[in-house]
């Protein structure tokens, strides 16, 4: 199953995971240092809803959350 909104078509974003060591300097620390940064993906919440296209017939769809709230479709 790939990874898409079959409504809107959000897909995974790519990001970084940064590790700091230290204490901030607001703290009374001499501030945070960046010893690790490492690739990272943001996956879209997806679901896969039974949906019915106003005809009476029923198809299957892999849908992200924000889709189904807003009510861009119709459940079965």
């Amino acid at each position: 199953m790939s990874r898409v909104c079959e409504m809107c078509g959000k897909k995974p974003a790519a990001g970084k995971s940064i590790i700091r060591k230290g204490s901030p300097k607001y703290k009374g620390g001499i501030g945070l240092h960046t010893t690790g940064i490492s690739k990272r993906r943001f996956l879209p919440n997806l679901h896969v809803v039974r949906v019915s296209d106003g005809k009476g017939n029923t198809k299957r769809m892999c849908l992200c959350a924000k889709c189904i709230k807003s009510g861009k479709v119709a459940k079965a």
